[in-house]
C-alpha cells in the first residue's frame, strides 16, 4: 500500500495541496479529477518522485515500482521502435546475455563432472527461472502484441524513433511502462496521443491489469470504463469516492445537497436556541434552561458546504451567416508527401447544417485532409467552396502557434476586425480571462489556457462552417460539455476530428473514417460506428438448417412434460427475483431514511463511510432484477 502523507505544495503563490492524506491499495483503479491548474500532474509526478512537496511524503514499500507517463517530455531516442520498447525488458535482457555467456563456458568447459562445472550448471537453472517469471521466453511476442494494440502497424516496428511525431514517441513509451508490469501505473492524459480502436485496446488492458493505477484523464467514457475510485482535487482539498467518474458526479451532488440541507436544519435550530435566550435570558426561574441552552449552542458544530471550483468557459457561436445548399465538395482528391501517399482519389460532399466526424487510425490523413480544406495544404483533384461559405478552422497544435510574446488581450485585439472590437473583453470574460488575466503573456499560459484562448480567437466572426481538430485538448470535463452544447446549437455545417467518444456521443450524424489511404461513411454518431465496425469484425452467426427446424418443431414425444417442467422452473425464477426486489426495496428505503436524517447520517458515517456507494449499487441491482422479472413475467 502506497501513503501519501500530509502533502502540502504552493505553486505560482497558491497552495495547490493543503495537508492531503490518502492511501493506494495495491490493485485500486482512481482516476484523479479537476479543473485545469488544479495539481493533478504535479501530484502524479510527486508520487512518481520526480518532484518535491513543500512538506509531507509519499511512502513506498520496498521494491515497490512505479511506471509515469507524463503529458510531455522530451526525447533524445536513436532506437528502433522495437528496441525502444523491449527496454521494458532490461533485467530480462542482462539475464538473457548471461544465460548465453554461461551456456557458452558449460560448452567450453573441459571437466564436465568438476565442481566449477556443477556451479555453472546450477548458477543457469537460477538465471533461467528468473528469466522465465521475468516474461523473459514471452518477451518478443507480449511486445509485438502490445505495440500493435496500441497502433503501430509491424511495418513500422524496425522504424527509427527518431522519426516519429512526439504522439508517437509517446505510445512508445506507454508501450514500455505496459510492458514492464509495475506495481502503480501512472498516467497523465494517455489518450491524448492515441486513436479510439487504440483506447479501447488499452481500457481492456488496463482492466485486466493485476497491478494499481491512478489516471488523470479529460475521457469521461475512458474514466468510466476503467476506474473504480475517483479522488477530486479542489482548492487545495481532496474528496474521495468509491465509484467511477459518473457515478461520482451524482454522489457529489447528493453529498453537497446535504451538507445544504444539514446546514439549513442547523440555521433553524441554532435560531430557536437564540430565540429562547433572548426570550428567558432575564427571567431567575429560565436561568438553568439558558445556560443549558447557551452550552448546546456552543457545542454544535458548525456545519460548512465544501467550496467547489465551479468556474467554466460560457460561450456560443455568432448566428450563422447562411450559406448555399452545398459548403464544400471535394472530387478525385489526393494527398502524396514525397513517396508517402496519404490520400488516394476519395470524394466528399458537405451540405448546410451537417455535422461530420472524423475518425481512423493516426497518420491515415484526417489532419492532413482538415488542413487541405483550410487552405494549409497542397493536394491534387478538386475542391469547390459553396455560396458564400465563411469557415473557421482550429488545428490540433493550434494553440503551440500562438504569438507568445503577445499578452492575451493583445493576441485577441490584434486578430479582431471591425465590430467584433467591440466584444474582445466580453469574449475572454466568457473563457475565464478577466482582470490581471488579460495582460499575461501568451507563452506564460497553461496547455488548457491557451486552448481557451484559440477557442476564443474563433468567435471573432461570425461563420457558417466549423473545422476543428482535436478541440477537446486540455479542456477539462465542464469545458468540455460546454464547448459541445455551444457545438450541438451552432447553426452551420462541421467538421470534428476527436478520440474522446463522449464529447462525439449525439454531436455529429455522419462518421468518415479514415483507413488505407480511403474514406469510408457511415451514417449516425460515433457509437453507431462502433457498434457497425464490431459487427463486421463479429464471426457470421450460423443459422440452422430449415430442414433441421422443421425436424425439431416436428418432435412431439413427450414435449407436454418438458414444457411442464420448464414452467414450473420459470415460476419458481420469477418468485426468487420477486423476494429479491422486495428486499432490495426495503434496503433502499432503509438507507433513505438514513440521508434524510442528519444525526443518523453522521453516525451511519462513522460506521461506514460507503453509505452512498451502497445505495448507488443497490439501486442498480433493483433495476437489473426489475428487468429480469419484467422478462421472465412478460
Amino acid at each position: 500500500m502506497v501513503l501519501v502523507n500530509h502533502l502540502t505544495v504552493q505553486f505560482g503563490g497558491r497552495t495547490l495541496f493543503d495537508d492531503i492524506i490518502f492511501t493506494i491499495g495495491e490493485s485500486d483503479r482512481i482516476g484523479l479529477v479537476g479543473k485545469n491548474g488544479a495539481g493533478k500532474s504535479t501530484l502524479l509526478r510527486i508520487i512518481a518522485g520526480t518532484q518535491r512537496p513543500e512538506s509531507g511524503e509519499v511512502r513506498l514499500p520496498n521494491d515497490f515500482t512505479v511506471g509515469y507517463l507524463p503529458q510531455e517530455m522530451s526525447s533524445n531516442y536513436s532506437n528502433t521502435v522495437m528496441e525502444e520498447a523491449k527496454k521494458a525488458f532490461k533485467e530480462a535482457l542482462l539475464l538473457n546475455q548471461k544465460i548465453h555467456d554461461t551456456e557458452d563456458a558449460i560448452v567450453k568447459h573441459h571437466d564436465h563432472e568438476s565442481e566449477d562445472a556443477h556451479r555453472l550448471i546450477n548458477q543457469l537453472t537460477d538465471y533461467t527461472h528468473r528469466f522465465d517469471i521475468l516474461g523473459g521466453n514471452t518477451m518478443e511476442r507480449d511486445t509485438e502484441r502490445v505495440l500493435s494494440g496500441l497502433g503501430f502497424p509491424r511495418s513500422e516496428f524496425e522504424r527509427k524513433i527518431a522519426t516519429l511525431s512526439g504522439g508517437w514517441q509517446m505510445r512508445v513509451e506507454l508501450a514500455k511502462i505496459l510492458l514492464s508490469r509495475p506495481d502503480l501505473i501512472l498516467l497523465d492524459e494517455p489518450t491524448n496521443h492515441l486513436d479510439i480502436e487504440s483506447i479501447q485496446w488499452l481500457e481492456n488492458f488496463l482492466i485486466n491489469y493485476r497491478g494499481a493505477l491512478i489516471l488523470v484523464s479529460h475521457d469521461r467514457k475512458f474514466l468510466d470504463n476503467v476506474t473504480t475510485r475517483t479522488i477530486e482535487i479542489s482548492n487545495g482539498k481532496i474528496y474521495d469516492y468509491k465509484a467511477n467518474y459518473s457515478r461520482y458526479v451524482i454522489m457529489r451532488e447528493e453529498w453537497l445537497d446535504l451538507q445544504m440541507s444539514r446546514m439549513k436544519n442547523q440555521e433553524r435550530e441554532r435560531a430557536q436556541m437564540e430565540r429562547f435566550v433572548d426570550r428567558f435570558r432575564y427571567k431567575a426561574s429560565k436561568s438553568k434552561q439558558v445556560q443549558s441552552t447557551i452550552k448546546r449552542m456552543d457545542k454544535l458544530e458548525q456545519v460548512e458546504l465544501d467550496e467547489i471550483d465551479s468556474k467554466t468557459i460560457d460561450f456560443n457561436f455568432p448566428p450563422a451567416p447562411r450559406s448555399g445548399k452545398t459548403v464544400l465538395e471535394i472530387k478525385s482528391l489526393s494527398k502524396n508527401f514525397d513517396d508517402k501517399h496519404v490520400l488516394d482519389n476519395i470524394s466528399l460532399m458537405i451540405e448546410r447544417g451537417e455535422r461530420i466526424a472524423f475518425v481512423g487510425k493516426n497518420g491515415e490523413g484526417k489532419t492532413t485532409l482538415l488542413k487541405i480544406i483550410a487552405g494549409k495544404e497542397t493536394y491534387e483533384g478538386e475542391m469547390v467552396e459553396g455560396y458564400n461559405m465563411k469557415m473557421a478552422y482550429y488545428a490540433q497544435q493550434q494553440a503551440e502557434h500562438l504569438d507568445g510574446d503577445s499578452t492575451v488581450l493583445q493576441l485577441i485585439e490584434s486578430a479582431a476586425q471591425g465590430d467584433a472590437r467591440k466584444n474582445v473583453r466580453r469574449i475572454l470574460g466568457a473563457f475565464l480571462f478577466s482582470g490581471d488575466d488579460v495582460d499575461k503573456k501568451v507563452k506564460v499560459l497553461s496547455g488548457g489556457e491557451k486552448s481557451r484562448l484559440a477557442l476564443a480567437k474563433m468567435l471573432l466572426e461570425p461563420v457558417n462552417f466549423i473545422v476543428l481538430d482535436e478541440p477537446t485538448n486540455h479542456l477539462d470535463m465542464l469545458s468540455k460539455e460546454v464547448l459541445k452544447q455551444a457545438l450541438l446549437n451552432f447553426e452551420g455545417a462541421m467538421i470534428v476530428v476527436s478520440h474522446d467518444r463522449d464529447f462525439l456521443a449525439g454531436l455529429t450524424d455522419r462518421v468518415i473514417e479514415f483507413k488505407d489511404k480511403k474514406i469510408r461513411e457511415f451514417i449516425g454518431d460515433v457509437y453507431d460506428f462502433i457498434e457497425k465496425k464490431k459487427e463486421e469484425e463479429s464471426p457470421v452467426l450460423k443459422i440452422p438448417k430449415k430442414e433441421n427446424a422443421t425436424k425439431i418443431a416436428t418432435q412431439d414425444k413427450g414435449i407436454s412434460k418438458k414444457q411442464e417442467k420448464q414452467q414450473q422452473k420459470k415460476q419458481r425464477m420469477i418468485e426468487k427475483c420477486e423476494k429479491e426486489i422486495q428486499e432490495l426495496e426495503a434496503k433502499i428505503k432503509e438507507i433513505e431514511t438514513v440521508l434524510s436524517d442528519a444525526e443518523q447520517y453522521q453516525k451511519a458515517m462513522k460506521e461506514n463511510n460507503n453509505i452512498f456507494n451502497d445505495y448507488e449499487i443497490t439501486k442498480q441491482a433493483l433495476g437489473e432484477r426489475m428487468k429480469e422479472w419484467e422478462k421472465m413475467a412478460g
